[in-house]
């Protein structure tokens, strides 16, 4: 007896600001992605402009089946499954819907603050930039800037990241 592949949702971590882009992609594989969008006012030196951001700052949701998730992992720009307790994390298919109603109401706004934050001492990783794929300290760190303590060289730099190019190791 053949066991239905059943399909879930799942959060990836992209590439900053990478988002639009990896769900394009990811549609034309044939993978159904969610990449929540709303509204926001920009403000340029000479004009204001209303551009749809991502909800979730580096974040796409796919539902998948087990099966698909290497090709999802190959789509450029995924850097990984979110991971809860040491496996990808499932997303119930009830918060999704959820969101989307919500965002689907006239003026819907959802302000995003990461509970996680970054803590002094935690051991973190670059996930963008010069400096990616490298390992650190917080030194200090608060929900847009983190200081981070890098070993190179036998010699400790001090480097300010913005707190999305990073993740706790």
């Amino acid at each position: 007896m053949e066991k239905k592949l059943e399909k879930k949702w799942f959060a990836l971590y992209t590439k900053p600001r990478w988002e639009k882009k990896i769900d394009a992609s990811l549609l034309r594989k044939g993978i159904e992605s969610w990449c929540p969008l709303q509204k926001v006012e920009k403000q340029w030196s000479d004009r204001k402009k209303v551009v749809e951001d991502p909800l979730f700052k580096s974040y796409v949701f796919v539902r998948i089946a087990e099966t698909e998730k290497t090709n999802v992992l190959l789509t450029d720009g995924v850097l990984n499954f979110v991971y809860y307790l040491g496996k990808p994390a499932v997303i119930k298919e009830e918060e999704v819907n959820n969101i989307k109603m919500y965002l689907a109401e006239k003026d819907a706004r959802i302000t995003i603050i990461s509970e996680e934050g970054f803590r002094e001492g935690e051991k973190i990783r670059v996930n963008f930039g010069v400096f990616m794929d490298k390992e650190g300290t917080v030194l200090r760190g608060s929900r847009k800037k983190v200081y981070v303590q890098l070993q190179s060289l036998g010699q400790v730099m001090v480097v300010e990241f913005p707190a999305e190019y990073l993740s706790p190791l």
